[in-house]
């Protein structure tokens, strides 16, 4: 199995890990400090797979352009509210969410 053979099948069992959540069920993920909003200009689940790489270039630039960032506590208020579903995969420590 190649290296490329490997990332490929971490890609997919990542993809196969993602589901649509309501946000309410997320509460308490958010209030343990441990919801991350990724930016729908991203794949949701390419993110989750280069945190799980540890791709620290990567992960800091999306940070530094707002592309994945702590849920706001406005975002959990709207998304509370309006009832709205998220697309959401577990990268422990973290959930990440995405509209």
């Amino acid at each position: 199995m190649t290296e490329s053979d490997c990332g490929d099948f971490a890609r997919e069992k990542v993809n196969l890990e993602t589901s649509r959540i309501a946000w309410k069920e997320l509460q308490r993920f958010f209030a343990s400090g441990s919801a991350v909003f990724i930016a729908s200009s991203l794949d949701l689940v390419d993110v989750a797979y280069q945190i799980s790489i540890d791709n620290k270039n990567l992960v800091e630039q999306w940070l530094q352009d707002n592309l994945i960032a702590f849920v706001s506590d406005q975002q959990a208020l709207n998304w509370l509210e309006t009832n709205t579903e998220v697309w959401a995969v577990v990268v422990k420590p973290w959930i990440l969410v995405q509209e």
